[in-house]
């Protein structure tokens, strides 16, 4: 054998190296191919996983959904019940409430007599006995025609109350004033009131001495309106009989200065008097 020349060894060599390279790539190639399977098998088994779960998901989210769904309705329809039910008590209760109101209406305009009967006796009041005392002071110095009425005015805090007869209030006033076991010697209150039938004059009176109190109610006509005046007895009268006379037209026989204290002198009528006319709209 004929030895090769150095171009035909390099040409052997790169034909050599030719060959090395194309079987690489060859193995090279079946083997991304072989993995490139095992990938693909198992990307394919993760997708079906994923998918499956997901299918999971949805069912069980669709699931809780219609429960609730069924929950709500039947809460809805036991709400609605209880609210019918609500509505039939409170009716029910609106009536009961009605027809006790119609009774006791009817009690009152037929029975009301029976059934204060049947209550229980109302206790005196604590300033019942000062009221006796005073009914007898007055009843032994003046006799029993004296007092039109006596009573515990339980809507002001009890106080005794005398009315008095018109005839005979300029005596009796004094007496209120001068009596030891009476001892009236403050005058904290004096003034008119208009009835429509007839007029009033309220005195309200202290006994530093007793620390005791009475109110006085001394009547008049309206046509005629007239009263002792006590200005004599109690200093502290004198204004207040004034504001009475300006203001409701009682006249005060006895009252050293009976003028006007509050409007002018020629004004016309008693403002504080129910059938007064105001004449001037601008006042």
């Amino acid at each position: 054998v004929s030895e090769m020349t150095p171009e035909e060894k390099a040409a052997a060599k790169k034909a050599a190296a030719a060959e090395a390279l194309a079987k690489a790539q060859a193995a090279k190639a079946a083997k991304d191919a072989a993995q490139g399977g095992d990938t693909g098998e198992a990307g394919a088994d993760a997708d079906a996983k994923a998918k499956a779960a997901a299918a999971a998901k949805a069912k069980a989210a669709a699931a809780a959904a219609a429960k609730a769904k069924a929950a709500r309705e039947a809460g809805g329809d036991s709400a609605d019940a209880g609210g019918e039910d609500a509505k039939a008590k409170a009716a029910a209760a609106a009536k009961a409430k009605a027809a006790a109101a119609a009774a006791a209406k009817a009690k009152g305009a037929t029975g009301a007599e029976d059934s204060g009967a049947d209550a229980a006796p109302k206790a005196p009041s604590k300033n019942q006995p000062y009221l006796d005392k005073y009914i007898s002071r007055l009843t032994e110095a003046f006799g029993a025609e004296v007092l039109e009425a006596s009573y515990i005015n339980e809507l002001a805090k009890e106080v005794p109350t005398l009315v008095i007869t018109n005839e005979r209030w300029h005596e009796v006033a004094p007496f209120l004033k001068e009596d030891e076991q009476l001892g009236f010697d403050y005058l904290s209150d004096l003034h008119g009131v208009d009835y429509e039938d007839r007029m009033e004059v309220y005195y309200h009176l202290y006994s530093y001495k007793n620390r005791q109190s009475v109110a006085v109610k001394v009547k008049t006509s309206r046509e005629q309106s007239s009263v002792p005046s006590v200005m004599n007895v109690w200093q502290g009268a004198n204004w207040n009989e004034r504001e009475t006379f300006d203001l409701l037209g009682i006249h005060f026989p006895g009252h050293r200065d009976l003028r006007r204290i509050l409007l002018p002198d020629d004004w016309v009528g008693y403002p504080l008097r129910k059938d007064y006319v105001q004449y001037d709209e601008e006042v």
